[in-house]
């Protein structure tokens, strides 16, 4: 805004307030004027149009008793064709802003508890705009927006909070750990379980092929060589498995020494000894 001459200037976004012989006479919108100061015409001051901010701070307490500090930003404007209300009808608008903002803000707070304050934050913003449009639209100020940007409890509960937090977490944690390693626990149970099925049934079918090849050879001996019994071919067996047993022991490189009575009549011992083993065991099951 500027005066030289008699001429006025308003820029861009504001307002002017003329006045005459110190009455209201006109609002002057962006521009050049004539302004017969001779005549008694003054400009009064001026008025922004462009939208402004202002950070309000709210202490106060919560229904359980947690007292906090709401944070609102207001963006509020003049309205143009209600200019001269705006300059004349109000002495300081930050001040009537921020007194209606405490007010509804401290009545809406201390009937919700500390977690509804944080989930119905909207709610109380949208309850702060409201009240303000309706009592500074009669002066001239139109309110744009406003947010509940910040909700600060007191410095000793919120560390209470965030130790309940981290302790719930931490449970959390460590009954999700405790749950893997029972799976694992269970899993390794049943692994070791299905191993030894079928470790023992590997070897029940190599004991039957054995009995089953052992049955073979000498019902194939007995028919190809006239005059042996099955007596003589279980001797002959037994005397090859004993000196394949001795042949191993002596070719494997981490066997002890081994000390066995050897000779034609411990051989003959062992057969008898393996043979009258499997008599008792054959007459034991059958009674």
């Amino acid at each position: 805004m500027g005066q030289a001459f008699g001429c006025y200037q308003v820029d861009q976004s504001n307002v002017a307030i003329k006045e005459h012989f110190g009455k209201f006479s006109d609002v002057l919108e962006p521009g050049c004027h004539c302004l017969p100061w001779c005549l008694g015409y003054q400009i009064a001051g001026g008025l922004s149009l462009r939208v402004q901010q202002l950070d309000v701070r709210c202490e106060t307490k919560t229904k359980d008793n947690v007292f906090v500090t709401v944070v609102a930003s207001v963006q509020y404007r003049a309205v143009a064709d209600k200019a001269s209300d705006a300059f004349y009808r109000l002495t300081n608008t930050r001040e009537q802003i921020q007194s209606y903002v405490f007010d509804v803000i401290r009545a809406s707070v201390p009937k919700l508890e500390l977690d509804s304050v944080f989930e119905q934050k909207n709610d109380i913003a949208k309850s702060v705009e409201e009240e303000l449009e309706k009592a500074m639209s009669t002066y001239g100020y139109e309110i744009v927006q406003t947010l509940i940007v910040d909700i600060e409890p007191d410095v000793n509960v919120k560390r209470a909070m965030n130790e309940i937090n981290a302790a719930a977490r931490l449970r959390l944690a460590a009954n999700e750990k405790a749950e893997a390693e029972k799976i694992l626990q269970i899993k390794k149970a049943e692994g070791e379980a299905e191993s030894k099925y079928l470790s023992g049934l590997g070897i029940a079918r190599q004991r039957q092929a054995i009995v089953d090849g052992l049955r073979d050879s000498v019902l194939a001996f007995s028919e190809n060589v006239p005059g042996t019994s099955a007596k003589d071919v279980m001797d002959m067996v037994l005397v090859t498995q004993y000196f394949d047993t001795m042949k191993e022991i002596g070719a494997s490189s981490k066997s002890s020494s081994v000390f066995i009575p050897h000779g034609p009549g411990a051989v003959r011992d062992i057969a008898v000894q393996i043979r009258d083993g499997l008599l008792q065991a054959s007459a034991s099951h059958t009674n």
